[in-house]
């Protein structure tokens, strides 16, 4: 709900404010309510408010408890907070406000370090403790919520963007090889804590990082996803009821921690549909729904607004239906591409960017359905890792990697070389501890790290790009540890998604359930051909492409002359992935060397 920054010195000198504007000034799209600063010493803090939870004054940020010595910048939302505060009420608490970044702030004076263990909710914060001479960073447990840092011998600086921190100068922007290789090979997931860039890093997902002010530095984990069995065996019907029982309360909780009216965005797909179907279960009247359709392609349509209609008509949702021509997407693509933390392939992201415009002049908060596919094993390339044979490795490369290790080395330039960092990774991850089965280990790596950088990631950008918050129930920590412990088997049945299938029948039109997985689609970035394609011509023929020398001219030529041909495993454009990588760097890296 907010964007975040903020500088601690190591060296005894003071923060840069001019450095802290800048960093405030490039969040202004998150969070255009309200601006405030904070400095004290070796510190200094920034923030953006988009207020959600009470609207008044007494809300904005830095927040300052003088009396405990602490202060907070804080973006995300707390969905149990009002139970926190009863709880620390009871404890001798005083609250001056009535939203849920006091409690947070009251919750680390109560409960230290350890006080993430009880917060439910998106969040990424900063707390400044001035007696301790400390400052603590956390992120929530999916990482819904970003938090990106750089350091110098003399400095951290923090923010929710990557390009508030280059606004802030002082960074390191050669590429990371490591980071390349991801990007190159895991469509677009560079897994944190590394990005793009060697001199920007990101807080990995469930930790907290405490800096002192001479430098020191100590990162915990403080949630660990379980996938194995529970000890007391279910039937399939109690996992699906149990299953209902905490979407219900996921999809409640984050309906009532607003204080501004909260819509769905209604893609037509059954997890949509079914967040759609469960809040007029929770008994909310006149819900306001939005959908965005494409121009269709020869190959694949552009819109799923057959479906999303009839939930509308079920439910008699407030709709609000958006068809978007091509041209429009073209224009706008640099555009998006610029609201980029980091280089995001998925055909959805200007989707959402373009939506989000039309639906923040109607809400500040809305409900996506994203998740739903990686918890409940809903994609199609599940089924086909689950019959192959071979390693774990073997067997999830095979039908998710872009690229192999060979034609990476093909596409990039000699310098950025080296070993199959992305294999390495992948199996490091998957022979971790704590899951039962094979597409348990993927579906927890999909769940916990995969997902934090491709879905959840884009949809936080796009839509904050537009002072609109996307809350995502499925994604709730409660509903992920259930769906973690279910088998897999029960999950992958019928196709995918069973439990949320089953809860399914009698809410929604069976048409929804038992279609083809749909995906949110801009046919124009898959097929690339006529504008599009000459549009990836320009920026990979670009002089400022090939001064950087990225990418091998060979292979780019070869995508150029025929991008329809070199496909990924997910569907994916390859000639796209060059494109896009390519042109975020001209639009955020190259321009603040200008």
């Amino acid at each position: 709900m907010c964007g975040i920054c903020g500088e601690l010195r190591f060296d005894g000198g003071t923060p840069d404010l001019a450095a802290l504007g800048r960093m405030m000034s490039r969040l202004v799209r998150r969070g255009p309510d309200h601006e405030g600063s904070y400095a004290d010493g070796p510190l200094a803090l920034g923030h953006r408010r988009l207020s959600i939870i009470d609207l008044s004054a007494r809300a904005h940020q830095p927040m300052v408890d003088s009396a405990l010595g602490l202060v907070i910048v804080f973006n995300g939302t707390i969905y149990n907070y009002r139970a926190l505060r009863a709880e620390l009420q009871a404890l001798g608490y005083r609250f001056f406000s009535e939203g849920d970044t006091e409690v947070i702030l009251k919750a680390y004076a109560a409960w230290g370090e350890r006080s993430v263990e009880r917060l439910d909710g998106m969040f990424a914060f900063a707390i400044w403790d001035s007696r301790e001479q400390r400052l603590f960073l956390a992120r929530d447990r999916l990482g819904i919520k970003p938090l990106y840092w750089s350091r110098t011998d003399t400095s951290l600086r923090f923010a929710s963007s990557t390009q508030a921190l280059l606004a802030a100068g002082d960074v390191d922007t050669s590429i990371d090889p490591v980071a390349l290789h991801h990007q190159l090979t895991l469509h677009a997931v560079v897994p944190a804590p590394r990005t793009i860039l060697n001199g920007v890093r990101k807080l990995v997902p469930a930790t907290t990082m405490t800096v002192g002010v001479r430098g020191d530095s100590v990162i915990n984990t403080y949630w660990r996803l379980d996938a194995t069995r529970p000890a007391t065996a279910r039937s399939e019907a109690e996992w699906v009821e149990d299953v209902h029982a905490a979407l219900r309360n996921a999809v409640a909780s984050h309906l009532s921690a607003a204080d501004v009216p909260v819509g769905v965005l209604l893609s037509g797909g059954l997890d949509s549909s079914l967040l759609v179907a469960l809040l007029a279960e929770a008994g909310v009247e006149n819900l306001l729904t939005f959908s965005v359709g494409f121009e269709d392609q020869p190959e694949e349509r552009g819109s799923e607004f057959e479906y999303s209609d009839q939930v509308v008509e079920r439910y008699h949702t407030r709709h609000h239906k958006y068809r978007i021509p091509n041209d429009d997407i073209l224009a706008r693509l640099p555009e998006a591409i610029t609201a980029m933390a980091e280089p995001m392939v998925g055909q959805d992201a200007v989707a959402f960017y373009l939506l989000a415009e039309r639906v923040a002049k109607e809400v500040k908060v809305v409900q996506s359905g994203q998740g739903a596919d990686e918890v409940f094993g809903g994609y199609f390339w599940y089924p086909l890792m689950q019959a192959g044979q071979g390693t774990d490795l073997e067997r999830f490369r095979r039908h998710y990697f872009d690229r192999s290790h060979e034609e990476f080395l093909d596409t990039v330039a000699a310098r950025h070389h080296g070993e199959d960092h992305t294999a390495a990774l992948v199996a490091a991850m998957l022979g971790q501890p704590g899951a039962d089965t094979f597409m348990d280990r993927v579906l927890r790596m999909d769940v916990t790290t995969l997902i934090v950088d491709d879905p959840v990631k884009r949809v936080d950008n796009m839509t904050m790009a537009w002072g609109l918050e996307a809350r995502v129930p499925f994604l709730d920590h409660h509903v992920v540890e259930l769906a973690a412990r279910m088998p897999p088997e029960l999950k992958l049945k019928e196709g995918g998604k069973y439990p949320l299938k089953a809860m399914a029948r009698g809410r929604l039109p069976d048409a929804i359930i038992d279609r083809p997985k749909g995906y949110f689609p801009v046919p124009a970035l898959k097929y690339v051909r006529g504008p599009f394609l000459e549009f990836m011509r320009g920026v990979l023929d670009s002089d400022a492409c090939r001064r950087r020398g990225l990418f091998q001219r060979g292979y780019v030529e070869k995508l150029l002359a025929a991008p329809e041909r070199y496909m990924t495993a997910l569907q994916g454009s390859k000639l796209w992935h060059l494109a896009l990588l390519e042109c975020w760097l001209q639009l955020n890296v190259d321009a603040k060397s200008i």
